[in-house]
């Protein structure tokens, strides 16, 4: 079985794991995404419905199951988790100025950016909506805090942006808020809501934690190996806007002068035209090799984080998830 059907086949597993559950969180959240204003429903409607893998509404259910979690807040808390990163994509957009999503033309090119940001916000207050009908304030300061940190990242990233003197470690920063805390809170809130322990919940956490770094980690490997179709978005997207990601980071370390000019140059000023030459730096240095195996370490510690807890078939999906995540192609 090739890597490609093998991964393929675990994130089906992990699917079919969560099926029931999952279509429960979709007829939730096409409930709580009605609103009398037209607009809302169509735009909102149009970004849910455009595909995405639905992994931390997914991590949610998982988390909760493995307790045997038997009431329904984690269907509540999926869909939460999924509205708050549905704004996060519409608002990052904006910002970003990005023409493709998930293969499809992003809200914002569609609709323009007014739209996309109020919508956004449309998703963000009914996600806090939500949160007070779960009636639990420990999950409530999770998810909030999630969301500021979220912000927080943003805010870094906007910072960093055509930046060449970016560290390693700021890097890791914005990835951890912008991206790895909404993993982190789906898996927490999970264990939560099923009644665990302190320990227990932290070891969730962590776990939700660094796969979300893995994942991001990888997701910028493949902007730069990935195809546009695979992708679902521009290949190339984060060097046109001047964001310095690992790969190009490593790639200034370790490249010659003259690789190392054109890479400055190109945070710098952003925009494609050295693609090319950028590419072949990358390649020489092994800056893909290297990001790869930061994503391969931090899943490793997010399967050590759960190693402990009692065994079922939704741990060893967490399992599967942490290597779907680093062995992916899209």
């Amino acid at each position: 079985m090739s890597a490609a059907i093998e991964q393929e086949t675990d994130i089906q597993a992990i699917r079919a794991l969560v099926r029931d559950d999952m279509q429960e969180v979709d007829k939730l959240i096409h409930e709580k995404l009605h609103s009398e204003v037209q607009l809302i429903d169509q735009l909102s409607s149009y970004i849910v419905n455009s595909g995405g893998k639905r992994l931390r509404p997914a991590l949610v259910l998982l988390s909760a199951n493995c307790f045997a979690y038997r009431k329904n807040h984690h269907i509540a808390l999926a869909a939460i988790v999924e509205f708050i990163h549905t704004a996060t994509l519409l608002h990052d957009d904006v910002v970003d100025a990005s023409m493709l999503r998930r293969g499809k033309a992003t809200v914002n090119q569609r609709w323009g950016n007014e739209a996309s940001v109020l919508v956004g916000d449309f998703l963000y207050s009914r996600a806090f909506q939500m949160m007070v009908e779960v009636k639990s304030m420990h999950v409530m300061e999770i998810l909030a805090n999630a969301t500021n940190t979220i912000a927080e990242g943003e805010v870094q990233q906007l910072i960093n942006r055509h930046d060449p003197e970016t560290t390693e470690k700021r890097y890791l920063e914005v990835i951890h808020n912008k991206t790895a805390k909404l993993f982190e809170a789906a898996a927490q809130v999970g264990a939560v809501i099923a009644g665990q322990d302190k320990e227990t919940e932290q070891a969730m956490a962590v776990y939700g934690k660094h796969l979300g770094i893995a994942y991001q980690l990888i997701d910028d490997v493949l902007d730069y190996t990935a195809s546009s179709e695979g992708l679902g978005k521009n290949i190339g997207d984060d060097l046109a806007e001047g964001k310095p990601t690992l790969p190009l980071l490593y790639a200034m370390w370790y490249g010659s002068h003259k690789q190392i000019a054109i890479i400055k140059s190109a945070i710098k000023h952003g925009g494609l035209h050295d693609m090319e030459q950028i590419s072949a730096a990358i390649e020489a240095t092994g800056a893909i090799q290297y990001t790869a195996e930061r994503a391969r370490e931090e899943a490793a510690i997010a399967v050590r984080a759960i190693g402990k807890l009692p065994q079922s078939e939704c741990l060893d999906a967490l399992f599967a998830l942490a290597h779907f995540a680093v062995g992916r192609k899209y």
